[in-house]
């Protein structure tokens, strides 16, 4: 008999309660979710990620003491993620599509963001794309918010230079949204392999998901145009 999977933990935070408890109650309504704990500000979301290894946190964009941006940066700095056990995957909750802080939670680390005015099934369906590695946004949305971000594009690192030519040519695809599935189709390759090009892009570069992978991309002037 197989041994169900572990349920995706979850942290809120937001400085209004009364969301975070509508929240709470939408993530435990679902299966395979649980709410694991909730922070007003970014100070104590930046603590309880250490203390609780969540695999996603609902992140409010605007807080006081700690905005949403610098709990996010927080979260991601190298010493502090490599003392985790598990990743953790941040949503950035925001009141107005195409948010200049969104996009710089999302240079930091963060896989996407939701406006707070989602239904239910787009917020379980958020979580569970974030909790596989993906981004919670569209392909063209992600690349006009980071256009924004990077005017003057740098030279790409000795890293990606390291790839081979079939790691490049999957890099692009991944870089503008494609699934491995549509990737596969693409470069004529079965998904498994797609898969472990990517792992091998993501090893190389020292990235995270396949998020980071499109971030990279518009830093260093390697997304299409």
């Amino acid at each position: 008999m197989s041994t169900p999977a572990e349920p995706i933990r979850v942290l809120l935070v937001d400085d209004q309660e009364l969301f975070r408890e509508g929240v709470r109650v939408i993530v435990d309504a679902q299966e395979g979710m649980e709410v694991v704990g909730a922070a007003a500000d970014g100070i104590e979301a930046v603590q309880l990620v250490d203390e609780l290894s969540p695999d996603v946190v609902l992140m409010d964009i605007r807080m006081p003491e700690m905005d949403g941006v610098e709990a996010t940066r927080q979260i991601f700095l190298p010493d502090r993620a490599a003392r985790r056990e598990r990743p953790v995957r941040v949503v950035v909750l925001t009141t107005f599509n195409l948010d200049d802080r969104a996009a710089a939670a999302i240079r930091y680390g963060a896989s996407g963001f939701l406006l707070k005015g989602t239904t239910p099934v787009m917020l379980r369906d958020a979580i569970r794309t974030v909790h596989a590695g993906n981004a919670v946004l569209a392909p063209t949305d992600l690349s006009t918010l980071l256009d924004s971000q990077f005017r003057a594009p740098t030279a790409p690192p000795a890293a990606y230079l390291s790839l081979t030519e079939k790691e490049r040519e999957v890099f692009a695809a991944v870089a503008a949204g494609l699934s491995n599935g549509e990737i596969a189709g693409r470069v004529f390759l079965s998904e498994s392999t797609v898969k472990t090009h990517v792992g091998a892009i993501l090893r190389k570069l020292g990235l995270r998901d396949r998020v980071q992978i499109v971030v990279f991309a518009h830093e260093h002037g390697l997304a299409a145009r």
